[in-house]
């Protein structure tokens, strides 16, 4: 059914009017962006968008993203009234409110239909940019007969003022117009308010300008006007080997009295007043909430019964497809559900012990073995390969005119990248991962916390993990960068001690669906260690030398500290002192093990403790009994510039020092 402007704009008005309610209900939210931005965010629902509401996740379904997500009001909206899942339109008079599926900013898993969780502006651009670089990825994989693709979909994101301000878009609009991704159209609600007033405040450049010089293409819309939004849209789905942009001019509040076009209809309820005059002035009853014209459901219902009609076309073309490619099809279903081989372990490389090896070197080939065995393992680095190790050989590398290929070159954009990675995680069919230098890992945390909120497994591969960067400095060493990504809730840190703990760190990140996780690197060559199995490593610590399980004095350390702690522990046992090492390459995955377990490593018993990581001291507090009975070699300034044998005698992180700091306690 081909809807009229007027019922268009019926269904576009019964939207504000929820929206405003939802707001005024809860007594907090932002109504003015659902009310300008209404009339564009229905036509593209009711006329272009391909999703099912019955089956959300179905695998070609178009992504629809909101990156200005405090327009949460907006998008519940639209979700009840098109029916997704089992969202219901009582559900919307919960907005905002304690165990509501309807939260204050999107939540990917809280409420079916949504793809990602927004909030922190310009996220949502970047994550929609790694949507579509998926759909480009699973079309050179799994299409074969091009006048039936299994895969055909596109990425739209509906963003703002606030959006575009924010340096992540930059970085983000930049890649995806060097990789031409004309499956992704991004609408930017252009209303020229923030909340501080209007835009132009501190926005002087030109969006249009910016955007053809990334290699956009660029339409301009009256965004109130359903024929000029119709023509613009149907402009940008024929737009060949270029990114779209409409800039839709849109009024703030459109319909509200006296706080259309004001800042401050952007962050506040309506008021009870303000509220009966936007509703007559659209055409609705004052004294009605949440009120829902029939008509209006119709449209929706129809609009959904013509997506589901698409969805049996495709089920049909995916039938026959699996029938003619029984391994691509395998090979896609094994990508699906990241399912990988049971027998990894046994794929992973080894390492001689007579030979000493940076992690960061350990890393690349482990990364080149697991992506042998596991084909949906792609990523890349932030400019920094040579020196990350994270090429994935033989791969090959992807590219605007091939993305068959598993590695990319995100370029200087760890903001970007890490944003980027969550959305090709979030798409589904890949383990994504990107790569820069840990003292860099800042840059990356806003994505890494959206990627635990989200329980997406995104990983991030980062070398260079201490002072022993040496000659760089204090500006490359990361000092903190550990005990920050430490405290980030569902997220897994590794810092593996050797070249086999990072084989073993590799495989429990892939086996990991629920976190995400990243790996710290050495640049320094390291000694290869005895006892170290993946099994061990998968507990998060556990005890790897010890002279005795009656220990006077147990060492706890991480990385490139456990094999000072082994030698200082060797030292005490030949002076008649039992001695325990404990390596903790990922402190939260041994919290998460039985309180028996935890015990058997570090036993209460055993109060004489020395702690040795080259990072700050917080957090690890947690392990010491008194201070009294603890001592610690960390680094609780910053770094400094000289060889790292130098620095490593000046910061105290030699066998001697740690020997030194037990024998205090004995």
């Amino acid at each position: 059914m081909k809807l009229t402007n007027d019922q268009l704009k019926l269904c576009a008005n019964t939207i504000r009017c929820l929206a405003a309610d939802m707001v005024e209900t809860a007594n907090s939210g932002h109504p003015g962006v659902a009310l300008g931005l209404a009339d564009v965010a229905a036509s593209v629902w009711l006329k272009f968008l391909k999703f099912d509401p019955k089956t959300p996740a179905w695998a070609d379904r178009d992504r629809l993203v909101f990156s200005g997500g405090h327009g949460s009001s907006l998008v519940y909206s639209l979700l009840a009234l098109a029916g997704v899942g089992d969202l219901k339109l009582d559900e919307l008079k919960t907005f905002r409110q304690l165990g509501s599926r309807c939260a204050g900013h999107p939540e990917r898993g809280l409420t079916p239909g949504v793809e990602v969780t927004t909030g922190p502006l310009g996220q949502g651009v970047a994550m929609a940019v790694g949507l579509a670089i998926a759909e480009r990825m699973d079309a050179a994989r799994w299409n074969t007969d091009a006048a039936n693709p299994v895969v055909d979909h596109r990425t739209w994101c509906f963003c703002g003022d606030g959006d575009m301000e924010e340096g992540i878009s930059h970085e983000a609009g930049s890649l995806a117009g060097k990789l031409k991704l004309d499956k992704l159209c991004l609408i930017y609600d252009s209303n020229n308010i923030t909340i501080e007033g209007t835009a132009d405040l501190a926005m002087a450049d030109d969006t249009r300008k910016r955007f053809e010089a990334y290699g956009w293409k660029v339409f301009d819309c009256d965004g109130h006007d359903y024929d000029a939004i119709d023509r613009t849209v149907r402009k940008a789905l024929k737009v060949m080997g270029q990114p779209t942009l409409i800039i839709a001019k849109t009024h703030i509040g459109f319909g509200a009295p006296t706080k259309h076009d004001s800042s401050g209809v952007h962050g506040a309820p309506l008021g009870a007043e303000e509220l009966k005059g936007l509703k007559r002035n659209l055409g609705f009853d004052p004294e009605k909430s949440f009120d829902v014209p029939g008509d209006v459901l119709d449209w929706f219902d129809d609009r959904g019964a013509a997506c589901h009609r698409m969805l049996l076309r495709w089920k049909k073309v995916l039938k026959d497809w699996t029938a003619a490619n029984p391994e691509l099809a395998a090979a896609r279903d094994a990508a699906q559900h990241g399912t990988i081989p049971q027998n990894l372990a046994a794929k992973l490389p080894t390492f001689d012990p007579a030979k000493a090896i940076a992690t960061r070197a350990a890393c690349g080939t482990v990364m080149c073995a697991l992506a042998a065995e596991v084909p949906f393992l792609v990523g890349g680095s932030a400019d920094l390969e040579p020196s990350n190790k994270t090429n994935l050989k033989p791969f090959g590398w992807i590219s605007a005119d091939d993305f068959s290929g598993r590695n990319f070159h995100w370029g200087v954009r760890e903001l970007g990248m890490s944003a980027v990675v969550n959305g090709i995680q979030a798409h589904g069919g890949y383990r994504a991962f990107g790569a820069t230098f840990a003292v860099f890992c800042d840059y990356c945390k806003p994505a890494m916390r959206l990627a635990a909120l989200m329980d997406l497994p995104s990983m991030w591969v980062f070398s260079h993990d201490s002072f022993y960067v040496g000659e760089d400095g204090p500006t490359h060493e990361p000092v903190e960068q550990l005990a920050m990504l430490r405290t980030i809730p569902n997220f897994l840190a590794f810092r593996p001690a050797d070249a086999n703990e990072t084989a073993a760190c590799w495989l429990a990140m892939l086996q990991n669906k629920e976190s995400p996780s990243c790996i710290l690197t050495s640049r320094q060559n390291l000694p290869v260690l005895d006892g170290v199995t993946p099994e061990k490593v998968a507990k998060g610590a556990y005890v790897i030398w010890e002279s005795s399980p009656m220990p006077d004095v147990m060492f706890i350390a991480t990385g490139s500290e456990v094999s000072l702690c082994i030698a200082a522990a060797k030292r005490l046992a030949e002076i008649g002192r039992n001695a325990r090492v404990v390596s903790m390459p990922c402190r939260a995955l041994f919290e998460r093990q039985p309180l028996a377990y935890r015990e058997s490593v570090i036993p209460g018993t055993c109060a004489k403790r020395v702690i040795v990581e080259a990072g700050v001291k917080f957090g690890w507090d947690r392990y010491a009994i008194n201070m009294a009975t603890t001592r610690y070699v960390t680094l609780d300034t910053f770094g400094a510039s000289g060889p790292y044998k130098e620095l490593a005698e000046q910061f105290g992180f030699t066998a001697d020092n740690v020997y030194a700091k037990a024998r205090e306690m004995l």
